[in-house]
């Protein structure tokens, strides 16, 4: 056994040798010098194939200014808020210290220092990484600079390296970017907002920062809570006698700041690319690293988007808005007209590129993210996926039922496609809401369909046969399906429980939209859309995305759905998007009171989604909501088949071009043929008794098909090609999704074809009725029609 001399000779050398490292360690430090913490670097994005989207030069907004030119009123907001014992502390906060360290060795989430001195060491030390030797160190500056520094040189130290958001750091540009004056020319009440800013630009700033938190810093809560902290400053610095009650009754209204400015060269789509890509590293990274973070530069961020096809989906759009879209001449129809969109690696989830708006320096809302706009008729293969998947429950037994009691769904199953269809439960009963109201699901165009099977209900975008196989199936497993594919439970996420849940009251992004059809093209593996590939910091690689498929649903259903999506393109409402030689896939949506408009397609490589819909840019204005479509460049009625679909072709008829021809699977037949909505199942017809004298009677005459129409003629012309349409008539217009006829000289694109959701085949016919010699054509049939 060692004596106790030996052990306590071990202890006093072990405790001198860390009292020595502990000196050593304070001798060697060097305190901040805040010009060098002003050295900021740019941020460098770069296209997928690695050339140079945009360096954000001066991304960090800073200027040094001297401790005279900070207002009293703003450093008495900042100590009041901040550090109450700033002028006669040592600098440091023994127990948040204690604190800080402790959590960052069990490895939970790091804390900052409390102090303002701490804070100053902190934010003015270029390396931001979170780990336990840069605590240590930054320990030891910190009682450096408590015990030797001037207090003034802390403080102005502090309010010269700190970051207050919209890439201002210090006050001097803070002043700049949210009042246009400079720092000595704020008031009091200027200086308390400015310090709120302090707790977290992201949070505190009333512009909001949605692409930090889209939930939690919107420009409406981050609104309430700047207000709040803002008051309680103001009251704190009465409480330390830093202001009298007098001059703080004289601030009752909040000093809301200019609205945030776009650096000119993130103009057109580049802004909402450079978005993208920042908002999905913050959420991403590992080790975390936020806005602050990334807003001081050296970051070299790799993203998935492709030059080319960015300019090509840019160009389709703004072909449409000159063509089309007039402000000027029809303000009442053609006003706050927007579209977003969003291309996605069907096989990876990259996203190839996106449309966010026609310049985001002018419009800040990323129209390729959430905007409210309801998907409509999009919404239906997920309903026809979940059919197939879970399968219709018995109407004998409860609710909740498992594989077992349900019946798989065949895409050749028949359901009453009337207008005005009464909805019911899937054991028969009436649904009525909690007012007793019946639920009369109507078809675009008020059209009468008779009982059809799934598979034409999609082409037709037949509205009543869907709600009742979602009601059927159970709209709970429709939701399921949705977000197993790749869309997600958030607010734009709609109620799932009543019966229009099946066709499209939710309003995820178009990027969401693109991924999840994605699902489909790769027979049912979902891969997760991302906007950067690889990032690194001064060199090295901090960031490498890795790719995680996951299985959504079975082969077999998903090819399945690709079929009769395909055959929404060759026959239906989707036919304004074929690609010649090409195997496509889409679905048309429009919603109610025509205030949204959206085709989603894709081909095996890409998946496309196309939004259009009318709102005001002005976010503050009491009255804004999504307008009605009626009239919008010059069309009765816009339905996806026309603009969004017209968008979408010209757009992947480029990106496809130097892809290989590749065929959707061939599906597998699946599930049973039933029927639903109150369709008459057939009847089976007796087996005939044998006569002794054979019949001479002839063999009846079968009657036609009643859902086989005449051919459509079909359209050659590009849809934009407003002079190939014209001179080929109604006929091709019809073909293109809308109402069909048209005089003999082809000058007049009319006919009768109803006008519905999916009036590219009954236009056919009913136009050849009423309209095919042009003699007595009637409605609008122009470009796209009244098809769906």
């Amino acid at each position: 056994m060692p004596s106790w001399r030996l052990v306590s000779g071990v202890c006093l050398s072990f405790l001198g040798l860390l009292m020595g490292a502990a000196g050593l360690a304070y001798a060697m430090v060097v305190p901040p010098k805040v010009n060098d913490a002003a050295k900021a670097q740019n941020n460098v994005y770069y296209w997928a194939d690695g050339t140079q989207m945009v360096a954000t030069g001066g991304e960090v907004n800073r200027q040094v200014i001297s401790y005279e030119q900070i207002p009293v009123a703003m450093r008495n907001a900042v100590i009041s808020a901040e550090n109450k014992t700033f002028e006669d502390d040592r600098g440091i906060d023994p127990m948040g210290i204690a604190r800080a360290l402790f959590n960052m060795a069990k490895g939970g989430e790091t804390q900052g220092g409390s102090t303002i001195t701490q804070q100053y060491v902190k934010n003015s030390m270029l390396s931001q990484e979170q780990t336990l030797s840069r605590k240590f160190k930054e320990l030891f500056i910190t009682l450096k600079v408590g015990s030797n520094g001037d207090k003034d040189d802390v403080m102005a130290g502090y309010l010269n390296v700190s970051y207050y958001g919209r890439g201002a750091s210090g006050l001097q540009a803070a002043a700049r970017t949210y009042y246009g004056k400079d720092a000595s020319k704020l008031d009091p009440s200027e200086c308390a907002f400015l310090a709120t800013l302090l707790k977290g630009a992201s949070y505190y700033d009333p512009a909001g920062a949605p692409d930090v938190d889209k939930e939690k810093a919107s420009a409406a809560k981050n609104t309430e809570r700047a207000k709040a902290r803002w008051k309680w400053i103001l009251d704190e610095e009465v409480k330390d006698g830093r202001m009298t009650q007098a001059e703080r009754d004289t601030y009752k209204k909040f000093p809301m700041p200019k609205k945030p400015k776009k650096d000119a060269q993130l103009g057109g789509q580049i802004g909402y690319l450079v978005d993208l890509a920042k908002k999905y590293f913050i959420n991403n990274s590992s080790p975390k690293v936020d806005a602050e973070a990334l807003a001081l530069g050296g970051y070299e961020i790799h993203t998935t988007f492709e030059k080319d096809k960015v300019d090509a989906l840019s160009a389709a759009v703004e072909k449409v808005y000159k063509a089309k879209i007039d402000p000027k001449e029809r303000p009442k129809t053609d006003t706050h007209v927007q579209f977003g969109g969003a291309s996605v690696d069907a096989k990876t989830g990259a996203m190839l590129a996106t449309y966010g708006g026609q310049d985001a320096t002018q419009h800040y809302t990323n129209n390729a993210d959430p905007t409210g706009a309801q998907v409509g008729s999009t919404f239906k293969p997920f309903v026809l996926a979940a059919a197939m998947q879970y399968g219709k429950r018995d109407p004998a037994l409860g609710p909740d039922q498992g594989e077992s009691s349900r019946t798989p769904v065949s895409p050749k199953s028949v359901y009453n496609g009337d207008d005005r269809l009464e909805i019911k439960k899937y054991n028969g009963e009436v649904w009525q809401d909690e007012k007793n109201n019946k639920w009369l699901q109507t078809n675009d165009g008020n059209h009468d369909y008779g009982d059809i099977d799934l598979r034409y209900a999609m082409q037709e975008s037949a509205n009543s046969p869907y709600v009742q196989l979602g009601m059927d199936v159970g709209t709970d497993k429709v939701k399921d399906v949705a977000l197993a594919a790749g869309l997600r439970d958030d607010e734009y996420m709609a109620n799932s429980t009543v019966p229009s849940y099946s066709i499209g009251t939710s309003s995820p992004s178009a990027i969401r939209m693109a991924g999840a059809y994605s699902t489909f093209a790769t027979s049912g593996q979902q891969n997760e859309p991302f906007s950067v590939k690889e990032v690194k910091y001064k060199g090295n690689v901090i960031y490498r995305h890795q790719k995680k498929p996951k299985r959504a649903f079975d082969p077999a259903i998903a090819d399945n759905v690709s079929d009769v999506l395909k055959n929404v393109v060759e026959n239906g409402t989707g036919r304004p998007a074929r690609l010649p030689g090409r195997d496509v896939a889409g679905k048309t949506g429009t919603t109610d009171g025509n205030k949204s408009a959206w085709f989603v397609g894709y081909t095996p490589q890409v998946s496309t989604a196309i939004s259009m819909f009318r709102l005001d840019d002005d976010e503050n204005s009491k009255n804004r909501e999504f307008l009605e479509m009626f009239g919008t460049g010059g069309e009765k009625k816009i339905h996806g088949a026309s603009f969004p679909a017209s968008i979408w072709h010209d757009y992947m008829a480029e990106a496809m071009k130097k892809k290989d021809v590749v065929r959707f699977p061939e599906p597998q037949p699946l599930g049973e043929t039933l029927y639903g909505g109150g369709a008459a199942s057939p009847t089976p017809t007796p087996s005939p008794t044998p006569s002794a004298t054979p019949s001479t009677e002839p063999p009846p005459t079968p009657s036609p098909d009643p859902t086989t129409a005449s051919p459509t003629p079909t359209n050659t012309c590009n849809p934009l090609d407003w002079e190939c349409n014209n001179a080929n008539g109604g006929a091709n217009a019809g073909a293109n999704g809308g109402a069909n006829g048209g005089d003999t000289t082809g000058t007049t694109a009319g006919g009768d074809g109803g006008g519905t959701e999916g009036g590219a085949n009954s236009g056919a016919a009913e136009g050849a009725t009423d309209g095919a010699n042009g003699t007595n054509g009637n409605g609008n049939g122009t470009l796209w029609g009244g098809g769906g």
